[in-house]
């Protein structure tokens, strides 16, 4: 979404002044919030409810938690670095050399895929927000950064992407 600036003739990306602006934090307040509102519910009410699953139901709970958690962590680690080139801890082409490591198309499987009617609500209302949270992020990291990059990333080569992500949470903390 771009929006012309008048006289000058500039087009303003909206959500590139979002992502590198004060108005950036309610965001990433967001993301976070969601990535610890994930965690404390899989380590808590969630096991407790997967445990009461079929074992389709609990199949397709750990497939699905997984799902969660990659993709929290993905986007996690795109708010870090959107974080990192605000605060001037690094530079914007630095964040895009970097971001080229996050994948922002973790999918899920649908509500009309086996055993779905019987997994928990609050864990479904996660899955659903985090899916919501992706898309907005992949939007703007699309219009900010141009597409396809962080989603096409190497298909070739197929890196240990737990490995990726600890070297990409480094990265984005060794500055602090």
């Amino acid at each position: 979404m771009a929006a012309n600036a008048g006289a000058g003739g500039k087009t303003v990306k909206l959500a590139e002044r979002r992502v590198f602006s004060q108005s950036f934090k309610p965001l990433y307040n967001e993301g976070m919030g969601l990535v610890e509102q994930a965690a404390e519910y899989l380590d808590g009410e969630g096991r407790v409810a997967a445990k009461k699953l079929s074992r389709l139901g609990a199949t397709l709970y750990a497939a699905e938690s997984m799902r969660l958690t990659t993709r929290l962590m993905q986007v996690a680690s795109w708010l870090l670095l959107q974080r990192a080139a605000n605060s001037g801890e690094m530079t914007r082409d630095q964040v895009a050399s970097e971001k080229a490591k996050v994948r922002l198309d973790t999918a899920s499987a649908h509500d009309d895929a086996a055993g779905w009617n019987e997994l928990p609500g609050s864990f479904i209302d996660l899955v659903q927000r985090s899916l919501r949270l992706q898309a907005l992020v992949r939007r703007m990291d699309e219009e900010v950064y141009g597409g396809g990059e962080s989603m096409s990333h190497d298909v070739g080569r197929r890196s240990n992407p737990v490995s990726d992500q600890i070297t990409l949470l480094n990265t984005a903390f060794a500055r602090g």
